[in-house]
């Protein structure tokens, strides 16, 4: 027996909304219709699929039939496209998931909206993750694309190369008059307070590997906002790693001071996408490919 499609869309609706209650409302049907879908569903399979947690979440075997719902509904998206019938699609659209770390949400990467052809049947669902655990969103299927600091492809998916995000130390001018005025700054690094985004944050740490003679890094202030982040450095709270793309101009203002000129951490950033036919994936490539111009080295 095959899978039926209300049973699947039911599942994967559930997943997407977070709950039996809110899948219900985007379905137009009752909780109990839904509810009683997901059940045969697991029966027919002999899984549970659902964690019936809040929000509700993909067992291990539920994670292998999400990414299969997913490509599902993407491939009858382009093939209705294709064949000049979007109207069958009720007036939706075809949710693309994607991860994204947020530096370059912050800088480059906004303008793949604007590169997307005008009236494609796609909405982008953004997942802020950073770089270096984005993968695995992708292992589980929770996205079908995801910008990662990893050049190895995850099983099933394929990896193309977009260009380095250059990181660098700056501070305020009056912030780097009290601690950097010393003639060795990369020692004075272990003593003056310093700005992390949040515990994930690894790049100061690869920053400093990178300098001979330096201790570990203390004390640090945590936060969550980029542009938060860089405007507590203009006001003197720390010293800290940011995008050169996004400091660039306060440097050039002189509201900022790049405290170690010539030293700077890059990172390379990679498209991973599923390894499926799929012209809508095949068009997001595309605009990132154009609108990392803007915001990193290629």
């Amino acid at each position: 027996m095959k899978i039926d499609n209300a049973h699947l869309s039911a599942f994967a609706t559930v997943l997407r909304e977070g709950s039996f209650e809110a899948a219900a409302k985007r379905l137009h049907v009752t909780p109990s219709a839904i509810s009683q879908r997901v059940k045969q569903l697991e029966a027919h399979l002999g899984q549970v699929l659902l964690q019936r947690s809040t929000p509700t979440q993909a067992t291990s075997a539920g994670m292998v039939l999400a990414r299969h719902a997913e490509q599902v509904a993407m491939l009858e998206a382009e093939m209705l496209s294709e064949v000049g019938a979007p109207e069958m699609l009720g007036g939706a659209t075809q949710r693309v998931p994607i991860a994204v770390n947020v530096d370059s949400l912050e800088t480059w990467f906004l303008q793949v909206f604007e590169l997307l052809p005008p009236g494609l049947p796609v909405c982008l669902d953004i997942r802020v993750e950073d770089q270096d655990h984005s993968a695995i969103l992708l292992r589980e299927g929770t996205v079908m694309g995801a910008v990662s600091s990893s050049a190895e492809p995850i099983h099933g998916c394929t990896a193309e190369t977009l260009g380095v995000m250059r990181y660098v130390a700056v501070a305020s001018p009056a912030f780097a008059q009290i601690h950097f005025a010393a003639a060795d700054r990369e020692e004075a690094l272990h003593r003056a307070p310093m700005l992390g985004f949040n515990r994930k944050d690894r790049l100061h740490d690869l920053f400093i590997a990178q300098l001979a003679n330096t201790a570990q890094l203390s004390p640090t202030h945590y936060i969550p906002s980029v542009r938060g982040f860089v405007h507590a450095v203009k006001r003197g709270l720390g010293w800290g790693l940011a995008p050169e793309a996004l400091v660039a101009e306060g440097i050039a203002a002189g509201e900022l001071l790049d405290i170690l000129p010539g030293q700077h951490l890059d990172v390379a950033l990679y498209w991973h996408r599923w390894r499926m036919r799929s012209a809508f994936l095949d068009l997001i490539g595309a605009a990132l490919k154009q609108a990392v111009q803007s915001g990193l080295r290629v």
